[in-house]
Parts: structure tokens; C-alpha cells; sequence
């Protein structure tokens, strides 16, 4: 009987283990993307990280890829300056391993839970450096820093310092992914100010809907002018919508800009107004895909859906439209 016993206990325990191993999650899961040998937590999962836009959910893709799972709290094509967090955004801060935000309070409704965990990708830059603009009478820091490609790199520098320390393992890997893709964005700001030399000197101005290309304007020498300040959500004044036109026609622009997280209805009314003054100025952004990007990325697999092609395709709007 005893024996019998004994027997029994064995199978279970010899059961037990088989079934273990078989759920054990050798093979990676579709989110995972590949093995979890390494950087992973102690439940056998990939690390976490956790960002807030578009843009740093491309940069740990290019810094990091496939070592961690990304989660994105911002989605593309959201504008992140009236973006709300809902309770399962807050659920992925609380669960990251490395939480991710742009800081210079880009995120402003949720600046508060960011700073608590999170790590500021502009924590680094010269203060001097970081650009100055009037929001409602009020002078504030400009956060739209990525179009200032040197600031960008720098960026990119917090966040491989940042995943080095979370994916030790990784370090070699990752800072190796940090130098080429700095040896890249040489290499864009070299195409851009090729491609902008077209724009002759009396037609170097941007017209877009927010103002968001300050920096845009300082790193290439193009003059840029928007109705509605620094954030999407704020009154547009009849003053400045009227400053605007009389820009647009004083200096016969060619073009003015949409922008794909604000409605093109706003330029098409400056449009409208223009003409109104005897001057005809297209609108850049009436169809699907011609918009500049300003606080997004495009949806995966639209043109435009990592830093290096958004900001090509920008500057080729650009070009094209003011030359």
C-alpha cells in the first residue's frame, strides 16, 4: 500500500514538471519580438519601457531594438499638449521598468505623474539653448526641441545612458546603435540644409497652424510665423489671425503649412481671408499624408513614421512648396 503511494506521488510531482516546461514561455511571445535570454525581469519576461510620444517610442526602437518591450502612452497623430492620461496609461507608468517623457513640459497634463518615476530625455541641455517663446503674454520655454537636431542628439544620449543602465547586458550593443544613428542625424541636418538653400531669400517663411517651429527656424534660417501659440488648446486671438494674413500678403508666402495633429480647416480660413486681400496662397496639407508632423509621428507604416523620415519629409514639403 505504502508503495502504491509513493508511486502516485511520483507521477504527480514527474506530472507536474512536464507541465511546467511546457508552459515555461520558451518561445517568444508576439509582443517580445525574439528571445528574452537577457533583459528580462525576474518572471522571465523582457523589461518594460514605457514612453510618452511617438518620437522616443522610435528612439528606444533604434537604440534598443527588440531588447525591451515598449509600451506608447501618447498614440500617433494625438496632440500630446491636450492629451489626458486615462487610468491604463497610469497603469503602464506604474508597471515600467524605465519611463521615458520629453520634459520641458511638452506632456503638461501629465507632468506631475511623469516627474514622480520618470526620466526627462531634455534633462541634460544648456539652458541657454533651449528656445523662449510668448504664450498668451506669458514667456515661456519652447518644447518642441526635436527639430533642433543637436538637441535631439542629446536627447538620444539620456535615453541610451538610460537603457545601458536598465539592459547592462546590452551596453556594448546599445551604445554602438547611439553612435551610428548620431553619425545619421550629421547626416540629415547635411540633406536639409541642402534642400532648404532652394528656398530663395524672399520666400523663406513657414506658415503653420501652432507655433511649433522655432527651433526649425533658428537651426535653418527660415522665418516662421503661426496664429496660435506654443499650445493647441489656447484661444486664437482675431488680432493674431489678422497679424498672420497681413504677413501672408505683405510678403506675397507662397504656401502656408498644415499640420497633422491640428485641423486644416485653420489654414484653409487664412486661405480664405488672403484672398479676401487680393492675394491666392495654397494650402499645403489639404490632402491625406501632406502634412508637416510637429508633435507626432505618423502611424506605422505611413511615410513618416520614425524621427530621420518625418523630418525628411517635412523639409521636402517645404522645399518643394516655397522655392
Amino acid at each position: 500500500m505504502n508503495k502504491k503511494i509513493l508511486l502516485l506521488v511520483l507521477s504527480i510531482v514527474l506530472g507536474s514538471s512536464l507541465l511546467l516546461t511546457a508552459c515555461g514561455g520558451s518561445t517568444p511571445s508576439e509582443n517580445n519580438g525574439g528571445s528574452n535570454d537577457q533583459g528580462i525581469t525576474e518572471s522571465g519576461e523582457k523589461k518594460t519601457v514605457t514612453v510618452t510620444t511617438t518620437f522616443l517610442q522610435d528612439m528606444v526602437h533604434v537604440l534598443a531594438p527588440d531588447m525591451v518591450n515598449v509600451e506608447l502612452i501618447i498614440p500617433a497623430g494625438e496632440d500630446p499638449h491636450l492629451y489626458l492620461a486615462k487610468p491604463q496609461d497610469l497603469d503602464k507608468m506604474k508597471k515600467a521598468d524605465l519611463l521615458l517623457y520629453h520634459g520641458i513640459h511638452f506632456e503638461g497634463k501629465m507632468v506631475d505623474a511623469l516627474e514622480e518615476k520618470g526620466v526627462a530625455v531634455a534633462k541634460n541641455f544648456d539652458h541657454s539653448k533651449i528656445g523662449e517663446m510668448d504664450q498668451d503674454g506669458e514667456i515661456i520655454e519652447d518644447p518642441h526641441f526635436w527639430f533642433d537636431l543637436d538637441l535631439y542628439a542629446e536627447a538620444t544620449k539620456v535615453a541610451a545612458e538610460e537603457l545601458e543602465n536598465l539592459l547592462p547586458e546590452h551596453k556594448d550593443e546599445i551604445s554602438e546603435n547611439l553612435n551610428n544613428y548620431l553619425e545619421e542625424l550629421k547626416k540629415l541636418d547635411e540633406e536639409n540644409k541642402e534642400a532648404l538653400s532652394a528656398i530663395p531669400e524672399g520666400s523663406r517663411y513657414l506658415i503653420t497652424p501652432h507655433d511649433a517651429f522655432n527651433y526649425f527656424s533658428r537651426r535653418y534660417d527660415i522665418g516662421v510665423m503661426a496664429p496660435q501659440g506654443v499650445s493647441t488648446d489656447s484661444e486664437v486671438a482675431n488680432k493674431d489671425v489678422e497679424d498672420t494674413v497681413n504677413f501672408i500678403v505683405d510678403h506675397q508666402v507662397k504656401a502656408i503649412f498644415a499640420e497633422s495633429t491640428t485641423d486644416p480647416a485653420r489654414m484653409e480660413k487664412l486661405q480664405e481671408a488672403c484672398k479676401n486681400k487680393g492675394h491666392e496662397v495654397k494650402v499645403v496639407g489639404e490632402e491625406e499624408g501632406e502634412q508637416l508632423f510637429s508633435d507626432s509621428l505618423a502611424p506605422k507604416g505611413q511615410d513618416g513614421d520614425n524621427f530621420l523620415d518625418m523630418y525628411r519629409h517635412n523639409v521636402r514639403l517645404i522645399s518643394e512648396n516655397l522655392k
